[in-house]
């Protein structure tokens, strides 16, 4: 998708149309855009050149917006059909059903008789760990997710968001030939590490397992790009080939897909909003700012995605707990 040549585009890549502005923040993902109330009422102009900066991109940000819950869900509805989760913590508005708040992850320790800290650290005990998509284990993970903020902690608390399109592009012809053909199982609570004796989180995984076997590049539905479909969080073992060979691979592919040049990091304020391509990016959420007391209050809405398809044509396929569209 490419924007009106009339609105104006600069050797530097940075894109006006009517009054708004695109402007890079990184040399492969990010960008920042300015001129537009989001709460606003948006011309067809302006929502295209969002979503060819999206699409383009990968992540964009806005600032000082002054969306509510209301014109959270409004403004997604311009891109997609927003998800409407089964289950959602206290935190977030009841009346809402498509908006989730962050804070509800402060209380999932607490269902398993952890405190919030040792269910993070058992969740995410390597460096690499953390990197993800938003549900992907699911076998069709959403298309793209909008996080807002509302309140943010006067330093720490960054995230940081990888290009996957450009991580697979930097890998040597051969090996993305070898990549290209195999498929991975991407599992809910991989790498969990349990508690001495009963854990309610282990049953509570038995229980609700969701698990698919996706490609490991998919082909972007709209840009046509080769992904490198990996992330530290849900993804299991490689397919027919040995866990052995497996960890080797995925380990190199995982450090790929997170080197510094492929990544953009964004200092949130009140009134931020950040709009990525979840089919195409991996990211970070912070770990600098828990010690420091200050709270963090973020609402998300994810967009419905389709069923990633391979580059050989062949989709995804659901082993358990997933079918496309139910949630």
């Amino acid at each position: 998708m490419t924007t009106d040549s009339s609105s104006g585009t600069t050797t530097d890549e940075t894109v006006r149309v009517d009054g708004m502005e695109v402007r890079p923040a990184s040399g492969h993902i990010g960008a920042e855009i300015t001129g537009v109330d989001l709460a606003g009422e948006l011309d067809d102009a302006v929502v295209a050149a969002i979503r060819a900066a999206v699409l383009r991109w990968k992540v964009v940000f806005f600032r000082e917006q002054r969306l509510d819950h209301t014109g959270h869900v409004a403004f997604a509805r311009r891109f997609g059909e927003p998800v409407v989760l089964g289950r959602r913590g206290s935190a977030s508005p009841a009346g809402f059903p498509e908006v989730e708040t962050t804070a509800d992850r402060l209380e999932l320790g607490g269902r398993f008789g952890m405190e919030h800290e040792e269910w993070l650290e058992r969740r995410r005990h390597t460096l690499l760990r953390g990197w993800h998509c938003d549900h992907g284990a699911r076998v069709d993970p959403p298309a793209a997710t909008i996080l807002r903020a509302e309140t943010v902690p006067p330093y720490g608390g960054d995230t940081t968001w990888s290009n996957l399109a450009a991580a697979y592009a930097g890998l040597s012809q051969p090996v993305r030939e070898f990549v290209d053909g195999l498929r991975a199982e991407h599992r809910l609570g991989v790498g969990y590490q349990p508690r001495p004796g009963d854990d309610a989180y282990v049953r509570h995984l038995l229980d609700h397992q969701i698990a698919s076997v996706h490609p490991l590049v998919r082909v972007h539905p709209e840009t046509g790009e080769r992904v490198l479909f990996v992330n530290g969080y849900y993804l299991e073992r490689i397919t027919d080939i040995s866990r052995a060979e497996s960890a080797a691979i995925l380990e190199m592919l995982l450090a790929q897909a997170t080197r510094p040049e492929y990544t953009v990091r964004f200092r949130w304020e009140p009134g931020s909003v950040a709009f990525w391509d979840n089919r195409a990016t991996i990211h970070l959420a912070p770990s600098d700012n828990a010690h420091l007391g200050f709270p963090r209050t973020m609402h998300r809405v994810m967009l419905t995605g389709d069923i990633p398809v391979g580059v050989d044509g062949k989709p995804s396929d659901p082993i358990v707990g997933t079918e496309p569209g139910r949630w």
